[in-house]
């Protein structure tokens, strides 16, 4: 597996610059015990997604955090790296989100984006669809959440168009 480098930053990119095949990673970034407490007493019914019950308290590295918690991490290396600032116009959704292995306070995630597809639109020839795979891995190397998710980029406008390969 080789990984891919854009060459042009985020504020740059378009639709052509999102080849299929291409892979690329994101990260770290840590999970925070404090959070991830926070995350459930706010959003949460008070149990991780081991079902462990949830307390401040508790020693370093045993907080699991939930599972959305853990997802919303994914999402901002996943927006902040990959997706274009100034292209990107939507997502029509994800499917088959799947977590493997429950994330605890203290792990450090890392993003990998495989794109599975990128055509253009045949309706609206000013934008393109670019479907990912993209998947998260602890500090071991173990996958603990994938999904597959479409987005919607703008193409190029200004006739500086780089061909497709």
């Amino acid at each position: 597996m080789s990984l891919s480098i854009f060459s042009l930053p985020s504020a740059e990119r378009y639709f052509e610059d999102y080849v299929a095949g291409s892979i690329y990673e994101y990260g770290p970034a840590s999970v925070d015990a404090s959070e991830a407490y926070r995350f459930i007493k706010q959003f949460g019914p008070g149990f991780s997604q081991a079902g462990e019950k949830m307390s401040p308290n508790r020693e370093p590295g045993s907080t699991v955090a939930n599972e959305w918690h853990v997802m919303g991490i994914m999402m901002r290396l996943f927006v902040e790296g990959f997706l274009p600032s100034r292209a990107s116009i939507a997502s029509p959704g994800v499917d088959d989100i799947h977590w493997l292995k429950s994330v605890r306070a203290g792990d450090s995630l890392r993003i990998r984006i495989t794109i599975v597809e990128a055509r253009l639109s045949q309706s609206k020839p000013d934008r393109g669809f670019v479907r990912v795979l993209m998947e998260t891995f602890n500090q071991y190397g173990e996958l603990v959440l994938s999904l597959k998710s479409m987005n919607l980029i703008r193409c190029r406008t200004d006739g500086d168009a780089h061909p497709r390969s």
